[in-house]
Parts: structure tokens; C-alpha cells; sequence
């Protein structure tokens, strides 16, 4: 969902224009403080600031940074760009802010799989090790190898490679 940040009157007209271009459903926030009550109460992938707006009232602007959480801001002056380039503008950023997610999801994969690579290892090498004690209780032998094949199903969810 994305949120318009605007007092023109043809907002709704603009709405209607974003929805089209992202496939998304946008709200008309005409106020920042309306605009504070939408961002609390809904999560917004974007949010698309009126320059002019923002301008007219300073001391709120702070307020909507505290709120908007995830959603990517996009700014423009509506009275000098039309809705083609705000639309493009605002496909550009979530397209921007899609990619990012992406990347960063990547990253973290990597690094789970990294940090629990040593771990599995660990975890297999001191499973072989008290299975090789001599004498082991059948019932602790059980225990062992089960948590050895435990440790194995983690390593190949993981990809992990021995």
C-alpha cells in the first residue's frame, strides 16, 4: 500500500494514477497530521510527499519521519511535476527499494549459513566422537545418533557441504 502526502485537488485523480502504475492501493493523506494517523495505523511499501506541503509546515515534518517505518519516501513538488513523472519517480523507488530488500534478505541468508556452518560441524565431529567411545550405553548411542541425523537434515537445508 502507498501513501500520497498531498492537499491538491486532484489527489484523488493522482491516487488513482499510482495505483495504476504500481498495482497497489494508495491512499490520500491531505494533511501531515492525517497522514501521521495513516502511517500508524497501516504499513505502506512507500510514501509519496508533496515538496509544497512539506515546506508549508516544517514542524510536522519530523513527526512523519518517526512513522514511516520501511515504507521508501519519494519526494516531488506537484506544482511543477505532473503525474507521468511522479508515477515514474515513484515506480523507480519501489523498483529501488524491492532490489534492496532483495539484497539484504541474500546477505543475511549468507550470513546465517556461514554462522551455523561451524556450528553443524561442531555439532557432527562431537557426535562421531562419543559414538566412538568404547562401552557406550545403548540408550546414550541412540540419543547420539539421532542428533548426528538431526545435524545432518540441518547441513543439507542449508546447503551446507560437508
Amino acid at each position: 500500500m502507498i501513501l500520497l502526502i498531498t492537499s491538491l485537488a486532484k489527489a484523488q485523480d493522482c491516487a488513482a494514477a499510482l495505483q495504476e502504475v504500481t498495482g497497489e492501493p494508495v491512499k490520500v493523506a491531505a494533511t501531515l497530521q492525517d497522514a501521521v494517523s495513516q502511517l500508524q495505523a497501516h504499513e505502506f511499501s512507500a510514501v509519496v510527499l508533496d515538496q509544497l506541503l512539506l515546506d508549508a509546515e516544517p514542524d510536522d515534518v519530523e513527526t512523519i519521519f518517526k512513522h514511516i517505518g520501511t515504507a521508501v519516501p519519494v519526494y516531488s513538488n506537484f506544482a511543477i511535476s505532473g503525474i507521468e513523472r511522479v508515477s515514474r519517480e515513484l515506480r523507480s523507488a519501489v523498483h529501488r527499494r524491492k532490489r534492496e530488500l532483495l539484497i539484504a534478505r541474500q546477505e543475511a541468508e549468507q550470513d546465517l549459513r556461514s554462522e551455523l556452518k561451524g556450528t553443524i560441524t561442531a555439532l557432527l565431529i562431537s557426535c562421531e566422537i562419543a559414538l566412538g567411545v568404547p562401552n557406550l550405553p545403548l540408550l546414550a548411542e541412540t540419543k547420539m545418533r539421532a542428533v548426528d541425523a538431526l545435524a545432518r537434515e540441518m547441513r543439507a537445508k542449508l546447503g551446507v557441504t560437508p
